[in-house]
């Protein structure tokens, strides 16, 4: 090497020092995974090359042929792995081999649970990939220099994964990146032929560039010169989307996706298509088996590999795939877009739009039939993404219906609060004369399972769906109907229960009404800050009140949801329903002194808004009451 200029001691940050201890004291069950993912980065370099090149054809610099080398020297004990990719500066050395930009390193760190096997299955997830190599090397050296750079311009990053890096000014010769592991005693397997072949064929033998090797030399007679060493390249350097289906396992089709993907564990579900035709595309559509750390930062790249005529163009394409489906992976290759295209005039480009039109098709093709074939499986699916694909019937009307299908929920009808009722089931269990689809919006599980507007569902065989995720009321909010259903939230409006009542309820539920207007005024007086309205309810049969709000006010869970993001909320008040048949309510009617009655019609009131899940808006004021009212009684 030549002489190095500039030479300074760096830190790592922080997050860097934890997962470097993390991975030479820990993770050893799975260690060739630092092949792979070495393999991977140069692939990606050489990728980002092609890319850049297509405007600047000069940062070949008459080396047009990209592939990936590996040497090793089995008395030395080291291992290079050398690429003719992009490259890198000095800078960008410091910035991506000194630290960890992705946000979610911190959350990498707190989700390792002990086991060995899980946690190093994190590391792709986390974009943590290249800190592997310290699994098998007591040091590592990095030698690179960026396409287009001068040769005098070199980068040399130096660090034994103990807390500091060196980084030096060098001499290279050649574009990219070179990586010399030296290997731990006990880490000689990886300084072996047969071995290092062994890996590359299984884990990347769909990477599209060349892995070359030295092949092993012939034994040699006494006295023979040894054959000039020749070269070999060990993995089928085809890309994988491009093969036939026939010619692809089940395992083929995994390995492709920890390799798309940077998650090491399986995919959940895959669909591999070649369309021709109008528009000419191959897909390969994932869906991975757990939620990425970072799935809710609606702000964080996401999407597929774009590339034309099998020119990688660019990561994390996103106009591809709506929103709602943004955990799905992989890549998408097709004649119909130019190879200089950019994302801005991805954004214009009317093919664009069909390709988003076929492949979010596909994607829910995919799903559907998963959740048709294995129930099982979609049941793990809905548990990580089922509140992403809620978000799906308002942004996408073309596909309302099929999203619609998909979506799952808990209900009355199932003892757990687990989301397996489709609005299809809730359809065919539904009672003779129901014309409506009834579900209950709360913050949790059981304050909508035991909610008091579920009493006469209960009584009369309706089921009810149970809704507590924080998307549901806004989703709801987008329904109006299916398959000729409306849906009604059972806490809002006026109960309608359809054909479900006969004439003689109805009538028996009027003539109660009219009985009672004294007591339902004499509540409304004494309640006018509090409420709306005070009515009779034929919904309750074993609470004796209950609050309900005005069929287009906004619920207790959006609001809750507004106000704790400083947004404001417009004003409303509950209309208040009593159960005449409650003793309590009796107790009221034969009240005689206004005070006592005023306090226990707001004792009953504020019961009535923690049924619901409400908040009060002075809680320690309730509790003088009560204790007040139970003094009374003790006396």
């Amino acid at each position: 090497m030549s002489t190095e200029t500039q030479q300074e001691t760096l830190g790592f940050q922080t997050e860097v020092k934890q997962l470097l201890h993390l991975m030479i004291h820990s993770l050893y069950s799975n260690k060739e995974i630092f092949l792979r993912e070495l393999i991977s980065n140069a692939s990606d370099a050489a990728d980002k090359l092609r890319f850049e090149a297509l405007s600047k054809d000069d940062l070949y610099e008459g080396d047009g042929e990209l592939r990936i080398r590996i040497e090793f020297d089995s008395d030395a004990k080291t291992l290079t792995i050398d690429d003719n990719g992009i490259g890198m500066n000095r800078q960008d050395v410091i910035d991506h081999l000194g630290t960890i930009a992705k946000s979610g390193t911190s959350q990498f760190l707190s989700e390792l649970s002990g086991d060995q096997k899980k946690d190093s299955q994190l590391i792709g997830q986390f974009g943590v990939g290249f800190y592997s190599a310290f699994i098998v090397a007591k040091e590592v050296e990095v030698i690179t220099r960026r396409a287009g750079q001068p040769t005098s311009e070199g980068v040399h990053w130096v660090s034994q994964g103990e807390g500091e890096f060196t980084v030096a000014t060098v001499e290279k010769a050649q574009r990219g990146t070179t990586i010399i592991l030296h290997l731990k005693e006990e880490e000689s397997e990886f300084a072996d032929a047969s071995r290092l072949r062994t890996l590359v064929r299984k884990y990347s033998d769909h990477i599209s560039l060349p892995v070359i090797m030295q092949k092993e030399a012939a034994p040699v007679e006494e006295g023979e010169e040894p054959a000039p060493a020749e070269d070999e390249t060990v993995n089928s350097a085809t890309a994988l989307w491009t093969r036939s289906k026939s010619d692809l396992s089940d395992e083929d089709y995994k390995e492709f996706y920890n390799h798309v993907s940077h998650d090491f564990q399986e995919p959940m579900k895959w669909s591999h298509n070649r369309v021709e035709g109008n528009l000419e595309y191959t897909s390969l559509l994932y869906v991975p088996a757990h939620a990425p750390y970072d799935l809710w930062n609606r702000d964080t790249p996401r999407g597929l590999k774009l590339y034309v005529q099998r020119v990688f163009i660019m990561d994390e394409a996103d106009q591809f795939l709506p929103m709602y489906l943004r955990f799905i992976k992989g890549v998408v290759d097709t004649n119909d877009l130019s190879l200089n295209v950019s994302r801005e005039i991805l954004q214009k480009d009317p093919v664009v739009d069909k390709l988003k039109t076929q492949l979010t098709k596909r994607s829910l093709d995919m799903l559907g039939k998963l959740a048709k074939n294995d129930p099982e499986q979609y049941a793990k699916f809905w548990t990580e993404f089922g509140e992403v694909l809620k978000e799906g019937p308002a942004e996408d009307h073309a596909n309302r219906e099929k999203v619609l299908k998909l979506l799952r929920f808990a209900s009355t009808h199932n003892d757990s609060s687990e989301q397996s009722v489709s609005l299809e089931d809730y359809i065919a269990r539904m009672q003779e004369g129901q014309d409506k689809i009834y579900y209950a919006v709360a913050d949790n599980y059981n304050t909508a399972k035991n909610s008091p507007h579920l009493e006469i569902f209960r009584k009369k065989g309706i089921e009810v769906l149970l809704m507590s995720d924080r998307v549901d009321e806004w989703l709801m909010g987008q329904l109006f109907d299916f398959l000729g259903k409306s849906f009604q939230d059972v806490s809002k409006g006026e109960l309608d229960l359809g054909e479900t009542e006969n004439e003689e309820e109805k009538k028996a539920q009027e003539e109660t009404a009219k009985e009672m207007e004294g007591l339902t005024e004499r509540l409304k007086s004494s309640l006018e800050e509090q409420v709306s309205e005070v009515r009779i309810t034929h919904r309750l049969t074993d609470s004796p009140a209950c609050v309900v709000l005005g069929a287009y006010d906004m619920g207790m869970q959006m609001r809750k949801i507004m106000e704790a993001a400083g947004q404001a909320v417009p004003e409303s008040k509950p209309i208040f329903e009593i159960n005449p048949e409650h003793p309590l309510i009796s107790k009221l009617d034969n009240e005689a002194d206004e005070d006592r009655f005023g306090e226990l019609a707001l004792v009953v009131f504020e019961q009535a808004q923690l049924a619901a899940g409400g908040q009060l808006d002075d809680p320690a004021a309730y509790v003088n009451r009560l204790n007040k009212l139970l003094m009374n009684l003790i006396a």
